[in-house]
């Protein structure tokens, strides 16, 4: 191990979003699993506009030193990943570890992440065993996983994982980026020259439910297409050359059998004429609502609008004079 894979210092980034069941419990066991590390850390859980009692005993925690937590709370919800960056401008660390409240991530596997860095890797991504979500999220799960491959080149097993280490260049790299829509997983590859996965154990939700619904899963797929890769634009273009191709062969077509079998072989090709024009319909709504998606994130980095607002933070001059202390 080179000095410069030394960690000096480990931070917990932790995005919570109407978590008030699971939170006295997470707190106490990421606690207990950061004592068990030899480097100082620190704990920054980034409320993302809980409508519940979630800032209340975030800043509760905060107020007691011995925890080492930092608490972020901003004006509304932005959103997991924006929530997550926010928790990265706090961060001193020189690894910073993200992962949910929601418990299905063990905090116990804090230590063996920092381990595994340790070794010189810049992103350590993790594999969810035996996952516990149900058939439809571990299928959605699938097939994003794949889209980001096809899309991208770069493999991983497991992206929707958000229990995962990243060193501190990283990070700030991924700071340095001004797109609006950020999928952290994938920026964050799009940096690491060492990457490597590790199985990490999975458990069931038992408090709340999952904060992604149907439609919100459909977004993050056209986020995922759209945010790193512009092969849905070059496919559309396949796509209309191939249409107009087919177009050209099926009008020359209908010609020669309205010639050779007259008018009446197919109700005078009024059917086929509508199913060519539904296809060309189709085709033109498909390439103007991917257009539309390129355009309104055009629109949205013009504008420069901040990614999140950050109400209050509490607890950092603590956890700061602690650690001087020690």
């Amino acid at each position: 191990m080179s000095h410069d894979d030394v960690i000096k210092k480990v931070s917990l980034v932790v995005p919570v979003f109407n978590e008030q069941e699971s939170l006295p419990l997470f707190i106490g066991r990421i606690t207990a699993s950061c004592k068990q590390l030899s480097q100082p850390y620190e704990i920054i859980l980034v409320d993302d506009g809980s409508s519940d009692r979630s800032p209340d005993l975030l800043t509760q925690a905060a107020e007691q030193p011995e925890n080492c937590i930092i608490t972020v709370l901003l004006n509304r919800n932005y959103g997991q990943h924006s929530a997550i960056m926010a928790g990265f401008t706090q961060a001193s660390g020189d690894l910073i570890i993200t992962l949910d409240a929601d418990l299905q991530n063990p905090p116990e596997e804090i230590p063996r992440l920092v381990s595994i860095a340790e070794l010189g890797y810049d992103v350590v991504g993790t594999l969810r065993a035996n996952r516990q979500d149900s058939w439809f999220r571990k299928s959605a799960s699938r097939l994003i996983n794949l889209m980001i491959h096809r899309a991208t080149g770069q493999v991983m097993g497991d992206y929707g994982c958000m229990l995962r280490a990243y060193r501190r260049h990283i990070v700030q790299a991924m700071l340095n980026c001004h797109e609006r829509s950020t999928f952290i997983p994938i920026l964050a590859n799009s940096f690491a020259r060492r990457t490597t996965e590790i199985e990490v154990s999975h458990a069931e939700r038992k408090f709340g439910d999952s904060k992604y619904s149907l439609m919100q899963l459909i977004n993050l797929m056209y986020d995922l297409v759209t945010c790193v890769t512009t092969t849905p634009l070059r496919l559309l273009s396949v796509l209309g050359s191939v249409i107009a191709v087919s177009g050209f062969v099926l009008a020359v077509v209908l010609i020669i059998l309205r010639l050779v079998l007259g008018p009446e072989w197919a109700a005078d090709g009024v059917f086929t004429l509508f199913a060519v024009l539904f296809t060309f319909i189709g085709a033109q709504f498909v390439g103007i609502g991917l257009l539309g998606e390129y355009i309104g994130r055009i629109y949205n980095d013009v504008r420069a609008r901040p990614r999140y607002f950050v109400q209050k933070v509490i607890g950092a001059e603590q956890v700061q004079r602690n650690q001087e202390e020690e």
